[in-house]
């Protein structure tokens, strides 16, 4: 799947993403950063063989949950590690 939108919606989607920091902040992650959650969500929507559409994209934003949040942080902390030691 071909990526270009994300670069070109980034703009578009932000206040959906700070009111998604804004949350896991007033649940007690302050370390959490615009950058992650962006990064989560676009891990997210490459799975899908589709190219999502803006809608799509907001509604992933906004529904993200702490939980998948802290299992994409964790994995990706391991695959990180996994590289680092090889």
């Amino acid at each position: 799947m071909e990526n270009t939108h994300f670069s070109e919606w980034k703009n578009e989607v932000k206040p959906a993403v700070e009111s998604k920091k804004e949350e896991f902040h007033y649940l007690g992650y302050e370390s959490v950063t615009e950058e992650e959650i962006w990064e989560c969500v676009q891990s997210k929507l490459k799975k899908k063989k589709v190219e999502p559409r803006l809608y799509a994209l907001v509604d992933t934003i906004l529904a993200l949950s702490l939980n998948d949040f802290m299992t994409w942080l964790t994995i990706r902390s391991y695959k990180e590690e996994g590289l680092t030691q090889e």
